[in-house]
């Protein structure tokens, strides 16, 4: 028959596992200290890095792209704020502020005819042709990098996915499940849906595609068509034609 543990025994138990957390907390205290040492360092290398390659930085969206993925590794926010080493050292509160102001700009002039949905492909093409041959060319990084922080300012710009592209979205509203699975099958038609086919693609009821169909009519993101061959209402989508309306 085993014998149980006496009262010294169960002490000793408790001392010793008392001791190891201890230990454990030493332990992480040590690395935690280390890493933020380590840290410091990455932010110091890399604001030196930053002073030597100032140039390369503002002129060179791929090099800015690179820049922008190092700081997010070690937590560092250069769009964080207009003020600043990162302003002062860059430039780049101004850079982005421009390219905001371009973005709102590019949205605006186009809203009428997409109903506040472009392609962030035709919105680049479009910043870029506005901004002239001798302004710093901008990419596709730095656009959706501006229309993330154009978001924290409210009015509804956000970027949304479609399928496999992403969207520029400039108009308060929400772009809601419903909505999306029926501009994801008008962009694999090219651009349009009839509702037969939302009802046979999606197996949704005759009410449920009228009611969302409805709702894009009223946001100005779909325009109908009485005129197609084959006698059947078409839902065409301006926002999906890449492209559209880029020489305004």
């Amino acid at each position: 028959m085993r014998r149980r543990p006496g009262v010294s025994g169960i002490q000793d138990a408790a001392r010793a596992r008392e001791q190891y957390r201890s230990v454990g907390n030493e332990v992480r205290k040590s690395n935690l200290e280390a890493m933020h040492e380590q840290m410091a360092v990455f932010k110091d290398k890399l604001e030196e890095f930053a002073m030597n390659h100032r140039a390369e930085i503002r002129k060179d969206p791929a090099f800015r792209a690179q820049f922008h993925a190092m700081c997010a590794n070690i937590g560092v926010d250069p769009l964080a704020s207009n003020k600043g080493l990162w302003a002062k050292t860059l430039g780049l509160g101004d850079f982005y502020y421009e390219l905001g102001v371009q973005i709102i700009e590019a949205c605006w002039v186009t809203r009428a005819a997409n109903g506040g949905l472009m392609d962030v492909r035709s919105l680049l093409r479009m910043v870029n042709k506005r901004r002239g041959k001798l302004a710093e060319e901008v990419s596709l990084d730095d656009v959706e990098r501006s229309i993330k922080k154009l978001k924290a300012l409210g009015g509804g710009f956000e970027l949304v996915r479609i399928g496999g592209s992403k969207y520029a979205r400039s108009v308060p509203g929400e772009l809601n499940m419903d909505k999306n699975q029926v501009l994801g099958v008008a962009q694999i038609a090219g651009g349009f849906v009839a509702a037969s086919e939302l009802e046979r693609n999606l197996r949704w009821t005759p009410i449920r595609v009228q009611e969302v169909l409805q709702g894009l009519l009223a946001e100005g993101l779909a325009m109908v068509d009485d005129q197609a061959p084959e006698g059947e209402r078409l839902y065409w989508f301006p926002c999906l034609s890449s492209g559209m309306h880029e020489e305004q």
